[in-house]
């Protein structure tokens, strides 16, 4: 690390810092006895922290998002010289890399057309929420208006977006919630609901049940991560999304794909959806768009959809009346264009389908010598690994105790995350989405760090 700051201005920051800064996730009365974590530098797939330690970063900046690693200049570039060029105008009018994205996006996504541009993955679903109400309000007599969501699933921190959280303790202290929302069941075949032997059908048909109780004529989306994230990096099982497709086809419900963790490669594929053949009306994505060298989210939908909002161009209230006031901002999508540039041109999806691979394999092994590994799952640069403290009951290992592996994990200079204030009982699973340029060097050494760090907590 060679930085332009002395020791004595990294001080006055962390004091700083200490002094100002409300962090995202942290319980503060831990700072008054504790320095906060300042990262300062970042390349490739390491970061310094201001005491000078160097990290490898297993969870792509904490929340998967910085997927083409540290300190790309050419992403850089191109945010600096498109600032200096025009770097705002609400999105009413065009910008040159917004219409050149959204080309290259749509070519990427068979089937969908159109692209509306926000600035985080939670307002991109909430763009979402509003035109499926809109939609409802103007062409099912405000009946199809109901949106369902899954157990385990997340989808932003907003109230509308908490409101379709199914994560008890992301969504607690925050309601009462707006009306309509309603969740159907998770699909986790390690936790099964149903001891029945094609698990990922049965659970399928739990959403056509819920639909059937509530009435089809009042539902109008059904929205859900292609694999769940926060909830335990959850794949669903197989014949789940056809027969999901099926379902909403047969109820004329509108298909919502949150990709704002799986979006731009992280499961080996542009999009997590198409590993399955699911052909969505809307998928949203953020985090991983522009890898975090500038704010922006996608909310992308079918022609079908975008031309319910243009049906009489007489009236004042047809089309969608939103606005995102840093939707406009240029830096987004111009960063957009060079990750998406620098995916294809290092070949970076099949880097991560090949790295995938090693990683599940390091994690199996793991599994064969700890007993405390209950299950691993995931795909490509996207894995978790359940801790149990009885395999046979499955019981959950204390939330504690997982996030003690995290810790001496870090202490070896590897940064991995944990489900963390989601699920009550079950914050249990050892999350890794390291980027996307990962080596197997980097691979074993994640996996080796997790292998010390497992002896150490539970010998």
């Amino acid at each position: 690390m060679n930085l332009p700051f002395s020791q004595n201005d990294l001080s006055h920051v962390v004091e700083t810092d200490r002094a100002h800064v409300w962090h995202h996730l942290l319980q503060h009365k831990a700072l008054e006895t504790s320095d906060p974590r300042i990262i300062v530098e970042g390349k490739g797939m390491r970061v310094w922290d201001a005491a000078g330690r160097e990290f490898l970063d297993a969870v792509s900046g904490g929340v998967w998002t910085v997927n083409v690693g540290y300190g790309r200049e050419s992403i850089a570039d191109a945010v600096r010289d498109q600032l200096i060029r025009m770097n705002y105008f609400a999105q009413s009018a065009g910008s040159i890399p917004g219409s050149l994205f959204a080309e290259k996006l749509i070519e990427k996504m068979p089937g969908l057309t159109r692209v509306y541009y926000s600035n985080s993955g939670s307002e991109a679903n909430e763009k979402v929420f509003k035109m499926v109400r809109q939609i409802s309000a103007r062409h099912h007599k405000g009946r199809k208006n109901k949106i369902l969501y899954r157990e385990r699933d997340y989808h932003g921190t907003t109230i509308g977006a908490l409101a379709s959280a199914g994560q008890p303790e992301r969504a607690a202290l925050y309601g009462p919630f707006p009306e309509g929302f309603v969740q159907v069941p998770h699909c986790l075949e390690y936790r099964k609901q149903w001891d029945v032997e094609n698990y990922g059908q049965r659970a399928a048909d739990a959403i056509e049940e819920v639909i059937l109780r509530e009435g089809p004529d009042t539902v109008g989306l059904l929205c859900l991560e292609p694999i769940t994230a926060g909830g335990g990096v959850i794949v669903p099982p197989e014949g789940y999304w056809e027969r999901v497709q099926e379902i909403c086809r047969k109820y004329d419900v509108l298909l919502h794909i949150d990709e704002v963790v799986c979006g731009l490669g992280r499961t080996g594929t542009w999009f997590g959806y198409q590993n399955y053949g699911v052909k969505p009306d809307f998928v949203t994505m953020a985090k991983g768009v522009a890898s975090g060298y500038a704010a922006i989210s996608c909310t992308v939908t079918t022609e079908a959809v975008f031309d319910l909002f243009k049906d009489d161009p007489a009236d004042p209230l047809s089309y969608f009346r939103d606005i995102s006031t840093f939707g406009g901002c240029a830096s987004g999508p111009a960063a957009a264009l060079e990750n998406m540039r620098i995916i294809e041109d290092e070949q970076l999806l099949n880097n991560t389908l090949v790295m995938g691979d090693r990683l599940m394999a390091n994690l199996e092994a793991l599994k064969e010598k700890h007993a405390v590994v209950g299950d691993v799952r995931g795909k490509g640069l996207f894995q978790g690994a359940e801790l149990v403290a009885d395999r046979k009951t499955k019981e959950p290992v204390d939330e504690k105790l997982a996030q003690r592996v995290v810790a001496e994990a870090n202490a070896q200079g590897v940064i991995i995350g944990v489900t963390n204030r989601s699920l009550p009982g079950l914050n249990n699973t050892l999350c890794l989405s390291p980027a996307l340029i990962a080596t197997a060097e980097d691979i074993d050494r994640i996996t080796d760090a997790i292998d010390v760090a497992l002896t150490r907590v539970f010998g």
